[in-house]
């Protein structure tokens, strides 16, 4: 994401000019945006011209708008963010009032104006803006038959390309047809990998599996670049590593990230941060109960005692459209970080993220116990309805 301008006054009030260069700065966008905050862009708007004889003909121009968002709409597979709201600004094509939707597009500037910037998202303006951030992981969660092919980047987990082939089974008489079937699998991972990998980027490719699927596979890769002289695989050999995984699903990548080998080579990455906070809370719930909580109501309490070490919440529910709500986290964000405690921002489409979103969202590990909140009643209670 790039930064063209900014202009926030000291009462929080005001307008940035971003750029998005590519698909994940969509994602950032769409965590910034929020309901009733003013967008202006270029869109492409349908005009109908009446001629001196009274014939029509309609023709597509380009024109600027700015809209008070009323609705969002965010596209993960296509990493697309569609707009929906009135036009609040005079316009030659567009009336005053009239409801158009904005799609907001790679490469071309838009402008946000907020009457409230909040820390969540000033700091998502300096993630975003952040060249360091990266896909620098890529992973092949693989199993006979299924194979899917994700990018892990510092805010998502994209699954890029899912492989799924009925294989004959392996029994006398079939030997043949099984071999081929396998091979055709191989080949069509092989390609998803080619096709979706940036290997200039990416730090490391994992592929993981339960058995011995992912030997065979990366003894597959290796035949075949040798074979057909696929330079780019031959250069990047280095980058494979191969894990164990119990399912080839997407959910056993939580447990692939956590592995010692894999840890070591994602060090610089923000996934491994996450990931980390998150083994560290389900350690300290396992060992020391009255240390670690979730719900907002726990959290908040043990907030108010200046009791959380780390805090863990999720970028969803910064996007909530209930604005008092969203004040809330963030005012709990805020006062975390006064009392000197770490935070962790999860992305709500990342592995990480999605475990925490189960666990309402917001969870926190403390400095100190604080049995009492395990036995308050209202807490649970309010907990669970969050």
């Amino acid at each position: 994401m790039k930064l063209v301008y900014r202009n926030i006054d000291k009462n929080n009030d005001g307008v940035v000019v971003l750029v998005a260069e590519e698909s994940e700065d969509m994602w950032h966008a769409y965590n910034l945006i929020s309901e009733g905050d003013q967008v202006k862009s270029t869109t492409i708007r349908k005009v109908q011209n009446e001629s001196a004889t009274g014939s029509s003909t309609s023709s597509r121009i380009r024109t600027t708008l700015k809209i008070l968002v009323e609705s969002i709409h965010f596209d993960i597979q296509a990493c697309a963010l569609r707009l929906k709201g009135k036009n609040i600004e005079e316009n030659q094509y567009v009336k005053m009032g009239a409801y158009h939707t904005l799609d907001l597009e790679l490469n071309r500037k838009f402008e946000l104006f907020k009457t409230e910037w909040d820390t969540i998202s000033l700091e998502r303006i300096e993630l975003a803006c952040d060249p360091s951030q990266n896909a620098d992981v890529a992973a092949v969660i693989m199993q006979e038959g299924l194979a899917q092919v994700c990018l892990i980047t510092a805010s998502m987990t994209l699954m890029r390309s899912k492989i799924e082939m009925s294989i004959p089974k392996k029994r006398k008489g079939f030997v043949q047809q099984h071999e081929k079937g396998v091979v055709k699998f191989y080949e069509a991972v092989m390609q998803g990998i080619l096709r979706h990998v940036n290997f200039d980027v990416v730090k490391c490719v994992i592929i993981a599996s339960p058995g011995f699927v992912k030997d065979q596979f990366f003894e597959y890769i290796n035949q075949q670049a040798f074979k057909n002289d696929i330079k780019i695989l031959l250069e990047h050999k280095s980058k494979f590593i191969l894990i164990h995984s119990s399912s080839g699903f997407k959910h056993s990548l939580r447990e692939v990230l956590q592995d010692p080998a894999i840890i070591s080579r994602i060090s610089e990455t923000k996934a491994l941060g996450e990931v980390k906070a998150l083994e560290q809370f389900y350690t300290t719930l396992q060992c020391e109960p009255s240390k670690a909580f979730y719900g907002f109501n726990h959290v908040q309490k043990a907030a108010d005692a200046l009791a959380i070490e780390t805090l863990l919440i999720s970028d969803h529910l910064f996007r909530a459209p209930d604005v008092a709500l969203r004040k809330q986290y963030i005012s709990l964000v805020d006062r975390v970080r006064n009392a000197g405690g770490n935070v962790r921002l999860f992305s709500s489409i990342h592995v990480s993220g999605e475990q925490l979103t189960q666990l309402t969202g917001v969870a926190a590990v403390l400095r100190f116990p604080m049995p009492e909140l395990e036995d308050d009643d209202e807490c649970i209670d309010n907990s669970d309805s969050d």
